[in-house]
């Protein structure tokens, strides 16, 4: 089926001032960039989840072909059911890798190596810099499974550490894993 990416990109962007998303850097959106690190990292397909009056014309990479959007009907839920919709989406990709939307400073060969890791040890795969760990992860179809069949007001992380699947790590040289986008500053 081949490596599958889902990027939660439902959230209001409130504490931004709204449409976090569109906001430029480098003459690209924050999604586009964040698209473009997964993309141009080695992902086949990539699932958008976003929310049903998303603003999104101006996001260009949305036309590749290996770009699809899903919309999270109630987003309130929070950013866990934006990965159980692209997870029911997704159909069953290996590995399914989660990155978040506002997420645009991750690098490319971040997510190469995330891939490789996966290949190489077939269980969940977290980066990890300087000792903390971030996105994009890596789960296995057993996790998507578990995603799928769990309630929508759980979090991954929460889902993760309950289920303690065996884990391994791509130790990185890429402080964009821990790097998300929630105030203008952030940019």
């Amino acid at each position: 089926m081949g490596s599958i990416a889902i990027v939660p990109a439902a959230g209001k962007g409130e504490r931004f001032g709204g449409a976090k998303l569109l906001a430029s850097i480098h003459d690209k959106t924050v999604l586009e960039c964040t698209l473009a690190s997964l993309l141009d990292g080695g992902i086949d397909r990539i699932v958008v989840v976003i929310e049903p009056s998303a603003p999104l014309a101006l996001v260009r990479r949305l036309e590749d072909p290996r770009v699809r959007t899903v919309i999270n009907d109630d987003p309130s839920r929070g950013m866990f059911s934006s990965i159980q919709a692209g997870c029911a989406a997704a159909a069953g990709g290996d590995p399914l890798l989660v990155l978040p939307g506002d997420m645009p400073f991750v690098r490319s060969r971040t997510v190469a190596a995330v891939l490789a890791k996966y290949a190489e040890a077939g269980h969940v795969v977290s980066p990890r810099h300087e000792g903390r760990r971030g996105h994009p992860i890596a789960l296995t179809p057993a996790m998507q499974t578990q995603i799928l069949n769990a309630d929508a007001g759980m979090t991954l992380n929460v889902l993760l550490k309950s289920c303690n699947p065996p884990r391994a790590y791509a130790d990185v040289d890429d402080p964009g894993i821990v790097r998300d986008v929630d105030r203008r500053e952030d940019l």
